[in-house]
């Protein structure tokens, strides 16, 4: 499928690349898809790619544009994505959010994937009202949020295993959440990426079919 490299524009003037992947025929709907925090890696690439594929408009937002463009990282170098990721302001990512939906939005209704912290960026995008639908792969960040509520469907999906998100902060979130919780069984953190040394294929492979089922609910056109 058509890929490319736009730059989009946030509200406040600040200007960041964005990822694009075009399904070939007519878009089911849009989806901004939120990276790690290692940047727009291949992996992000590869599932903008897949959504695609399955017929939506995919918009990866650089969101660490914000601190230096370009930032692409190794899945083992926690150190600088941690520090990258803490020199981010919440509101200026929701302004990026925003610019990546309305780009996204061509294609009729937008919802929002994200990955760890992504994850939680999906669900920030929906307290937001950004989107339509979002689904939140492993976000732990969404604690932080607690007292926002998301303005629209929501799922979340966690690893039974994930040592950085216990089950008792998953708890927490799925008692002050609406949306449907999945917890995948023998998965950790980071168990839908095929680089990285957790990729759970079972957990990736249920939970892109529910991910795809909740999409095409309330997204398509």
């Amino acid at each position: 499928m058509p890929t490319e490299t736009v730059t989009l524009t946030a509200d406040d003037g600040h200007k960041l690349e964005a990822f694009i992947a075009r399904p070939e025929g007519e878009p089911k709907g849009g989806l901004i898809i939120l990276q790690e925090i290692f940047g727009i890696t291949d992996h992000i690439k590869d599932v903008a790619e897949g959504f695609a594929a399955e017929g939506y408009l995919a918009v990866a937002p650089a969101m660490f544009d914000r601190i230096e463009s370009g930032i692409v990282l190794d899945y083992s170098d926690f150190d600088r994505a941690r520090e990258a990721m803490g020199k981010l302001d919440l509101e200026q990512c929701v302004a990026d959010m925003r610019a990546a939906a309305d780009y996204a939005r061509s294609a009729g209704k937008v919802g929002s994937v994200g990955f760890c912290w992504g994850g939680a960026m999906a669900d920030l995008a929906a307290c937001h009202g950004l989107v339509d639908a979002g689904v939140s792969y492993y976000g732990r960040m969404t604690v932080d949020w607690l007292d926002q509520e998301p303005t629209c469907p929501m799922l979340y999906h966690y690893g039974e295993v994930d040592e950085l998100i216990p089950l008792q902060t998953v708890e927490k979130i799925q008692r002050s959440r609406k949306g449907k919780v999945y917890v995948w069984g023998a998965a950790d953190h980071g168990f839908n990426c095929k680089d990285r040394p957790s990729y759970h294929k079972t957990a990736a492979t249920q939970a892109m079919a529910v991910t795809l089922g909740f999409l095409g609910e309330y997204l398509d056109n």
